[in-house]
């Protein structure tokens, strides 16, 4: 049984900014989340869970990040179909660089020259963020005219679009890992979908938790498009799995959080040599 637990606001700042707090969450257990715009122009946070969410703590998100008077969440159960009409809705193609990345539904919309990435509905979200996702994809394109990768890591995978992307359009393998085992079942499927199936091994890891982090590194390329607090607190474990002269690409955190997040990693001896910003949302790029 999938929960979701939804609030509306007028503000789409307040709905980035809600989402992102929540997603770092630990009472909440780091949930998957994503933001709708209505009719009405207002936004939508929806919130999964898979047990009886901790409704206080929910609440005490809210009133920390919007003030009392923002509203509560209204938890009810998301039967089946639901959640696939509800995937279907947050998959609006999204062109980045050579990359188009799309549902079945919009299969029409692929352009001779894309390398196309289709994602289907199903139990696992990626950020859900526009701005994080095409701000990686276009900085996987830019890479991947400078370097020759050999070892991958997609680190927080979500649906696999990151890993698909690099194998499909370096025809390399790519190890992507997710705490979410859903994530990682998903993640091998949509590699299959989209024919890098034998390019990607999807597997469920804690951080680097998982034997098989140690058996593929040291890495040359990690991409995590994430949380900025996961991506502060992975930091050492990161750099510490790298080849020399590696390349970290990180996202999924905002603009006033970018500081933050590149002095974590400078701290362990890496150089920040280019940042991105789309919608809000930075993309770094750090070198060893």
């Amino acid at each position: 049984m999938t929960l979701i637990a939804s609030l509306n606001l007028a503000k789409e700042s307040d709905a980035t900014r809600l989402i992102e707090a929540i997603g770092e969450d630990e009472a909440l257990g780091y949930p998957s989340a994503a933001t709708t715009e209505q009719a009405d122009q207002s936004w939508t946070v929806d919130v999964y869970f898979e047990e009886q969410p901790d409704e206080p703590a929910l609440a005490r998100v809210v009133a920390a990040m919007l003030g009392p008077d923002a509203g509560r969440f209204v938890v009810s159960e998301l039967a089946d179909e639901d959640w696939v009409a509800k995937s279907l809705e947050g998959l609006k193609p999204v062109r980045a660089g050579r990359f188009l990345v799309h549902g079945s539904h919009d299969r029409d919309k692929v352009q001779p020259g894309d390398i196309a990435i289709e994602i289907e509905a199903g139990e696992a979200f990626g950020t859900g963020h526009h701005g994080t996702t095409a701000g990686c994809l276009e900085e996987i394109d830019r890479l991947g005219k400078l370097h020759d990768y050999k070892s991958i890591l997609d680190l927080g995978t979500g649906t696999g679009v990151l890993a698909i992307a690099i194998a499909k359009a370096w025809e390399k393998p790519v190890l992507a890992t997710d705490i979410d085992p859903i994530a990682t079942r998903v993640t091998a499927e949509n590699a299959a979908l989209n024919g890098v199936g034998d390019k990607i091994d999807a597997a469920t890891a804690e951080g680097f938790g998982n034997p098989v982090m140690a058996a593929r590194a040291p890495f040359d390329l990690v991409v995590a498009n994430i949380l900025a607090g996961p991506l502060i607190a992975l930091a050492p474990e990161i750099v510490q799995h790298l080849a020399p002269q590696a390349t970290v690409v990180l996202s999924g955190l905002l603009v006033a959080q970018g500081p933050a997040v590149t002095a974590a990693y400078e701290a362990e001896g890496l150089k920040l040599t280019r940042q991105g910003e789309q919608e809000g949302w930075l993309t770094l790029t750090l070198e060893r």
